[in-house]
């Protein structure tokens, strides 16, 4: 079709049936073929604060997959996977590296510590990218941080320690320290990292640090890590523009605990939305193809921040047990409370999601009577967007519609017609607030729990 100003655009007739986009006529007329797009990845992101089984959907869809990548974060991820009864905790690798046939790849937008991905067990078919970045005293320096902002403010931001923020910190001042820089010149490599060390135990004296051993050690990962190491944007440019290929991306943590869009500042230091796809591998949005979003059938958060639907009562303490909320991560208690879809919703306009996974659905299975949130009332005024204020968000009020429940186990259905009408009643109500369709319902731990719809 045309704009005001004569400019053509595809239509969605002029795509391949594998989702490619074939040469079409340039604007104006002219005979120039416009360049194809290529493959497109498959995104795979949490819509809540993480924890809503990522990892699940990502194992599931590697099974016919040839790439899977991870594009932001660090160690501070834990995706649990349960396959034939054994059970992968992930936190650095992508939960899709199970399947033996696809091609795991860190992109730049990750931050990575050697000796964390190392004992999670590296595989010939892992590769990363140069530009990533690397951490090591960073995690000393997270938790005196969190030990300083206790003390002088009364509250700490809860983070996981893992050092995650103050290496997207020193990636954003322009002193970080990335693979190419190790693989490079070890000597240049040492001064840098000498230099930034040295402005770490300026600002906080308590802070120790082994430089020289720790050094012996980075030099060691050196020739290890060669074989795997790429020029990341080569490597996703021919990914992307050689043969067909199935290429998954899987998010880390969840929009709400995106650097921008999240609850700030009780937030990670990445994009966990789908533009930190693009920014974390260096690939055009024009080869974004599906956005799935993972929504759990409730609400929970690890550590600090305004929880609207939070329920510090009976309902949470059986949604904690019944569900096993304990982080993979951090093994601290997760707080739970009902499914908010104004905080869905929000998620769904930053990612524009194309179909969510409604996972832990069986976990409801014993309640009488189930609450979703569906508005919020800000000093007796109902508000139309999230607030981006953690102080406004704690004021919030949250509107409730109650369903009834199906007081019956989900866990042995394997189509949605096997679920009880009440429990279809509820996946349909998800799918009309948010505006999107449910394409998953996850009943159980395993990958055979995951009843698709379409």
């Amino acid at each position: 079709y045309q704009t005001g100003g004569g400019q053509s655009f595809i239509s969605s007739s002029e795509m391949s049936e594998s989702g490619s986009q074939e040469p079409a006529a340039a604007p104006n007329g002219s005979s120039r073929p416009r360049p194809p797009v290529g493959n497109r990845v498959t995104v795979v992101l949490g819509a809540q604060w993480g924890d809503e089984g990522k990892g699940k959907v990502v194992d599931l869809l590697a099974q016919d997959a040839d790439m899977v990548c991870r594009c932001q974060g660090g160690n501070n991820a834990g995706h649990t996977v349960v396959v034939d009864s054994v059970e992968y905790d992930f936190h650095l690798l992508p939960s899709g590296i199970i399947n033996p046939k696809v091609t795991a790849f860190i992109g730049n937008g990750v931050v990575i510590h050697l000796p964390g991905l190392f004992e999670e067990g590296v595989d010939k078919t892992l590769l990363q990218c140069l530009e990533t970045h690397l951490f090591d005293f960073h995690q000393a320096v997270d938790g005196v941080q969190e030990q300083q902002r206790q003390e002088q403010a009364g509250k700490n931001l809860g983070t996981t320690k893992k050092g995650i923020g103050p290496v997207y910190s020193a990636k954003a001042a322009r002193s970080g320290l990335r693979i190419c820089d190790l693989l490079a010149d070890f000597t240049q490599f040492s001064e840098r990292y000498k230099v930034l060390a040295q402005q770490y135990k300026g600002m906080y004296p308590t802070l120790v640090i082994d430089i020289e051993g720790e050094l012996d050690k980075l030099k060691d990962y050196v020739e290890r890590i060669k074989p795997m190491v790429r020029d990341g944007v080569h490597y996703m440019y021919e990914a992307l523009h050689g043969p067909p290929k199935k290429i998954l991306v899987e998010g880390a943590n969840a929009a709400l605990l995106d650097i921008d869009f999240g609850t700030y500042p009780f937030v990670t230091s990445s994009n966990c939305t789908v533009g930190g796809v693009c920014t974390g591998l260096g690939m055009p949005p024009q080869n974004v193809g599906e956005v799935y979003g993972v929504v759990k059938a409730y609400t929970t958060r690890v550590g600090i921040g305004a929880f609207p639907s939070e329920q510090s009562n009976d309902i949470g303490q059986l949604l904690q047990t019944r569900g096993k909320e304990v982080g993979v991560t951090t093994g601290r208690k997760r707080r739970c409370g009902w499914l908010d879809l104004v905080l869905i919703k929000y998620a769904h306009m930053i990612n524009g999601f194309t179909a969510l996974a409604l996972t832990k659905l069986d976990i409801l299975d014993v309640l009488a009577e189930i609450k979703v949130g569906v508005a919020y009332k800000v000093d007796n005024q109902t508000i139309p967007h999230f607030p981006a204020n953690q102080e406004v968000l704690h004021r919030v009020e949250v509107q409730y519609e109650t369903l009834p429940g199906w007081n019956s186990d989900t866990s042995a259905a394997r189509s949605f017609d096997e679920l009880p009408e009440n429990a279809q009643k509820y996946v349909r109500f998800v799918e009309e607030h948010v505006g999107v369709p449910v394409k998953w319902i996850g009943v159980g731990k395993s990958r055979e729990s995951m009843i698709q719809l379409f």
